[in-house]
């Protein structure tokens, strides 16, 4: 199995064309029939959860169950990107480890809790937030993704979401497994947040995958996102 994962970001006052490619799209990636499993989705402005968008920044995940059945987006969306003069940042991902849903699904296959793998890893963190603890969420999010980024290990982040506010996901690149782990048991604000989703029940739904990155491409705001933090 095999995922991509393309963040792209409109120039200028364009961001209104990425807010339509949300439904433009859908067609020629329905059409792709090779592809088991897309979303499109928008971004976060403080690369985690976030409850202010970045209109300028969207999102598209595929995912392929064989390998050899993964091909290019489809050319209507290329030809869209091209002409809006989007940047583009693009990560092909093998999914290593990891549990949970996506609408009621496992959409990268049945996967162990760990794997022996110990090199520069991606996570995928996902929930669908109940309504009726929103407000206990959202109250949390902003001291977790401030430490986050500051972590030792810690390379770069995207908040990505299909539903402003309920349903949210930040996917994170870090050094190691290790440093990842320090960050999520260690840290207090993010242990105590992990804590209180178990107790508390904040999510209907939620999901959490570690991938290794066979290949990236592309840029954001100007530079490598991989070599943010060298």
């Amino acid at each position: 199995m095999i995922a991509r994962l393309t963040i792209v970001r409109y120039p200028g006052w364009m961001g209104w064309a990425g807010f339509l490619s949300m439904a433009l799209f859908r067609l020629p990636l329905w059409l792709q029939k090779k592809s088991g499993f897309w979303k499109l989705m928008g971004c976060g402005r403080n690369g985690s959860f976030d409850k202010t968008p970045d209109w300028r920044q969207w999102a598209i995940l595929q995912i392929w169950e064989d390998e050899l059945q993964y091909n290019q987006h489809p050319t209507q969306i290329e030809n869209w990107w091209r002409f809006f003069g989007c940047e583009k940042w693009t990560l092909l991902l093998k999914p290593l480890e990891g549990h949970g849903l996506w609408d009621g699904k496992e959409v990268f296959g049945s996967l162990p809790k760990q794997s022996d793998y110990n090199g520069r890893i991606a996570i995928l963190t996902r929930a669908t937030i109940r309504m009726s603890r929103l407000s206990h969420f959202w109250k949390q999010v902003d001291s977790v993704a401030e430490k986050m980024s500051t972590a030792p290990g810690f390379i770069s982040s995207v908040g990505i979401g299909e539903v402003p506010w309920i349903k949210q996901a930040t996917f994170s690149i870090w050094e190691s497994k290790e440093a990842m782990k320090n960050f999520a048991y260690r840290m207090h604000e993010h242990a105590e947040v992990v804590r209180k989703t178990r107790q508390e029940n904040w999510y209907s739904e939620e999901m959490f995958v570690r991938f290794q990155i066979i290949e990236n491409e592309g840029s954001l705001k100007g530079e490598d996102p991989l070599q943010r933090n060298p």
